[in-house]
């Protein structure tokens, strides 16, 4: 092509579509076969096309694009989450850039005022602190939270099942007749948070049936890492509390604590049986595979998306609050 500014009719001549279809592709709308968007992709790469970004977003009052901010991008949970939003959000027309907020809440902040300094049209945040914060200075910004804080109706909200995930996980294990069952969290056991909410529905699995919840049993992390749950692991097979269950309050964790109770010669689910939470794609690969809490991963995503942008599209409308379902998954650790 020349060295003149391409245009989409450019793109559209070049790969011998229409310039409606072009604009589909550009705007990852449905209805373009496979086929049919990877040459009009092709034509873009090689015309040097680029989208007008601010001449669309002063046409159209939107960029296109949606904010996911996660506390952690390293994290297997919210890499699987993440493709998941992804795919939710081209389904309706939308791009996603991703930020990682170091669970704090200076980075949560951060992410809401990139967000809006960048034009995204809106953001789903998975919040750890954002309770300590100040509600955006434009209330209308169309934002959905992740996480497990109480948010008091401020914003939409999709939560874990976590006291319910966590009870039916722990009951699992004592089904399977384990009668010292030891959790390994983390150490903030105050607040609204995934460790108080997940600790008290294992306190309240262990309740329903008379076995001992004491605090020997609890083993609290340093991280949320695989060697983190490898040391708790080293502690526990030391302890000498004659622990027979485990429930981990991730499936990262679990893997750890896995390998660290090889390290000490016990046998999963042998010696041990473990459980785990979040289903990520690794629990079922490792040896033995993990029993774990699965919640609906697609489902929040898809919630998440639907919620923003409905949003987008009525900023004043109310919001709500949902829990995903979830299944446990049983596999080898436990059975």
């Amino acid at each position: 092509m020349g060295h003149g500014m391409v245009t989409m009719e450019d793109v559209a001549r070049l790969a011998g579509v229409s310039k409606m279809t072009v604009s589909n592709v550009v705007n990852n709308r449905a209805g373009v076969s496979e086929p049919v968007r990877r040459r009009v992709l092709e034509a873009i790469r090689r015309s040097g096309y680029r989208v007008n970004v601010s001449a669309r977003t002063l046409k159209s009052g939107r960029t296109g694009v949606i904010g996911l901010a996660v506390p952690d991008v390293e994290s297997a949970y919210f890499g699987h989450l993440a493709s998941h939003v992804i795919a939710q959000a081209r389904r309706r027309g939308f791009h996603v850039a991703i930020e990682e907020t170091g669970a704090g809440a200076a980075g949560e902040a951060g992410a809401i005022a990139h967000s809006r300094t960048l034009q995204f049209d809106g953001l789903i945040l998975s919040a750890v602190e954002l309770d300590r914060l100040e509600e955006p200075a434009d209330a209308h910004y169309p934002i959905v939270m992740l996480g497990e804080q109480d948010f008091g109706g401020r914003f939409d909200h999709v939560a874990m099942p976590n006291e319910e995930g966590t009870r039916v996980a722990t009951a699992h294990l004592a089904e399977r007749g384990c009668r010292r069952i030891a959790i390994v969290t983390g150490g903030a056991l105050e607040g609204v948070n995934v460790v108080t909410r997940r600790y008290q529905g294992y306190r309240a699995a262990l309740a329903e049936r008379g076995l001992d919840a004491g605090p020997p049993l609890l083993f609290a992390l340093d991280g949320m890492s695989m060697a983190a749950g490898r040391a708790a692991a080293h502690r526990i097979a030391d302890s000498g509390l004659g622990v027979d269950g485990v429930v981990a309050v991730t499936d990262t964790v679990c893997l750890g604590i896995l390998r660290g109770l090889a390290d000490r010669g016990l046998r999963v689910p042998g010696d041990v049986r473990l459980a785990g939470f979040d289903d990520i794609p690794e629990a079922a690969f490792s040896v033995p595979s993990l029993t774990t809490v699965a919640p609906d991963h697609r489902w929040m995503a898809a919630r998440a998306v639907e919620l923003v942008t409905a949003r987008i599209e009525s900023p004043l409308r109310p919001t709500g609050q949902y829990v995903a379902p979830f299944e446990l998954m049983i596999r080898e650790s436990s059975d």
